[in-house]
């Protein structure tokens, strides 16, 4: 799947960090669907429950779909819709393209003021689950905050590097990684199948 970042030294290292927690948060998934049948058997024929299984299971939803953020992100994974785009000149794509990326960045910074004050207004009142468990909620919030933190970050690089691409004019380049994907590209991440070569290099010229 094509990376809407280049190959330079930080979006590399940006590359290592997302797929560091996408891979982490894959392993926490396949363990909690582990647990889910274990309480599902559990409860069925022994007639006991791990206790909290669900809750954990509810912060998993959150904390997950947070850190899935970032990965859509780099990878161009989100849903576009895309119907009009197509109808546009190149630099009118592209200067939509770089104000999505932009207004994304945005988002992403208001994502993690609005959970940092959840964050903070549960750990000032000592707020905890009405649940079995009693977890203090500032524990799965904390990691919550942090998938914020780590999209918002990953967000306001690629709008550096968008930011880049448009005062250079590179308007091919900005819709090839910046758009949505083409049907060739799309087929291409879900199989093995390769259908399109010609995604350019980071600063190459394109036609």
């Amino acid at each position: 799947m094509q990376s809407i970042l280049p190959s330079d030294r930080l979006a590399r290292t940006l590359h290592r960090v997302v797929g560091f927690f996408a891979i982490a948060c894959g392993w926490w998934l396949m363990g909690l669907s582990v647990a889910t049948c274990v309480e599902m058997l559990g409860r069925k024929v022994f007639s006991f429950s791990l206790q909290g299984v669900d809750e954990i299971g509810s912060y998993t939803f959150a904390v997950v779909g947070a850190f899935g953020f970032s990965y859509a992100l780099i990878t161009r994974g989100h849903t576009r819709v895309d119907f009009l785009l197509s109808r546009f000149s190149g630099t009118q794509r592209g200067l939509l393209n770089f104000t999505a990326m932009i207004t994304l960045a945005a988002m992403g910074l208001f994502f993690v003021y609005r959970a940092y004050e959840v964050v903070m207004e549960s750990m000032a009142l000592g707020s905890t689950a009405a649940t079995p468990l009693a977890t203090p909620l500032w524990i799965p919030q904390s990691i919550w905050l942090l998938a914020y933190i780590v999209f918002a970050v990953t967000a306001l690089i690629s709008a550096g590097y968008a930011v880049a691409l448009l005062m250079r004019g590179a308007m091919g380049e900005l819709n090839k990684r910046y758009g949505p994907q083409t049907l060739e590209e799309e087929i291409e991440s879900e199989s093995t199948v390769h259908l399109d070569k010609g995604v350019p290099a980071y600063g190459e010229a394109t036609p």
